[in-house]
């Protein structure tokens, strides 16, 4: 499986759960790539829930590292 090909996965799984997610991908290597999710507070968990098995396999299986990083709208985080 290629980088691009999970991170489609992983953004139709996040749209199965929350058809109204903001989603944002980040690629940092041809082996790493981000995806930032910004969802309502009741949407955050399950989120985590469905992606969190989908990740660990990408890792152990096919070695692509993709971090899920879902944000609560109303409480986006403080940067800087």
């Amino acid at each position: 499986m290629t980088l691009d090909e999970a991170i489609q996965s992983l953004v139709n799984l996040i749209k199965s759960v929350s058809p109204n997610a903001e989603i944002k991908t980040t690629k940092m290597s041809e082996e790493e790539a981000r995806i930032s999710v910004t969802v309502g507070a009741a949407e955050v968990q399950p989120i985590r829930d469905a992606t969190f098995q989908p990740v660990l396999d990408l890792l152990s299986k096919e070695g692509l590292d993709i971090q899920v990083l879902v944000y609560d709208k109303d409480h986006p985080p403080e940067i800087g």
